[in-house]
């Protein structure tokens, strides 16, 4: 099985968070599955920092292009399911429409894979802008009277990025946050950015007293190993019906993208990634 992964980061930019993801894939994924990590376009920053560029409404909307472009080069060049792993899950609902392979969404993931351990649901992040769209999110996925309080550390990117070989003050921050919305009623924690996860998980930051903190990358792969499976298996796949789920005329949609200044159907020779195999350690015996 293989799977794309799409960070909201230029990936190379960052290479703790790279590793790490490194990492964790290793330690997570099933041995027959492979997991090749994507970042946006070197030109989509000015530096490696994203976080000021995706809390506007509208430039979000402008990075949907690369997810959904993503998406299609994805489908034809072979993948068997896409991870979206940011999440705003930005072009989540476009690229389902437009391909037949699973697309799934670190924040549909992880806030599913949260109400099944949890009646409350808390956020723990440090862009606190995006609190409005995680809010309307879970409702369009049918849990927005779950969703609680979402809090903010007093600790941003860059520490998190520091902390993968300091981790200390991340993880007295995360936890100082996590306690406070533990006290406003959330019996379950969601890492609010994909670097404070993986922080998190590479730390074995999993519970707060008795409260569970997902692992929302964990929970993104898997949700695309299990949709891969179910399909394989059982022929069950996502529903066309309605607005938000038809899948529009091929011929529509390479003739609308060249319309305006897109790659009708995306080169396969630009498709490069850092491939990471799942550990023989993770399978069952």
């Amino acid at each position: 099985m293989k799977i794309w992964h799409q960070s909201l980061t230029t990936i190379d930019r960052v290479p703790e968070y790279r590793d790490a993801i490194v990492n964790h894939v290793r330690k997570i994924a099933r041995p027959d599955v492979e997991v090749v990590l994507h970042g946006m376009s070197e030109e989509t920053y000015p530096t490696h920092y994203p976080g000021h560029f995706i809390t506007y409404s509208y430039l979000q909307n402008l990075h949907r292009e690369q997810f959904v472009r993503a998406a299609l080069l994805a489908e034809k060049a072979g993948y068997d399911a896409m991870f979206i792993a940011t999440i705003p899950d930005v072009g989540l609902l476009e690229a389902r429409t437009l391909v037949d392979i699973p697309v799934v969404g670190y924040g549909q993931a992880s806030f599913h894979m949260a109400s099944m351990l949890g009646d409350n649901i808390g956020v723990v992040n440090f862009l606190g802008p995006l609190a409005d769209e995680l809010r309307q999110n879970a409702a369009r996925y049918g849990l927005g009277n779950k969703l609680g309080p979402i809090v903010q550390t007093d600790v941003g990117f860059d520490h998190v990025l520091a902390g993968f070989s300091d981790p200390e003050p991340v993880v007295a921050s995360f936890k100082k946050a996590a306690e406070m919305a533990i006290a406003e009623g959330a019996d379950v924690i969601v890492p609010g950015e994909g670097p404070m996860n993986v922080f998190l998980a590479t730390h074995g930051v999993s519970r707060i007293g008795d409260v569970p903190v997902i692992d929302s990358f964990a929970a993104g792969i898997k949700m695309c190993e299990s949709l891969v499976d179910l399909r394989k298996n059982s022929g069950v796949y996502m529903t066309r019906r309605g607005y938000f789920n038809a899948k529009p005329p091929a011929e529509a949609v390479e003739r609308l993208r060249e319309l305006y200044n897109l790659e009708g159907s995306p080169d396969l020779k630009q498709e490069r990634g850092l491939a990471v195999r799942g550990s023989e350690t993770n399978s069952v015996k």
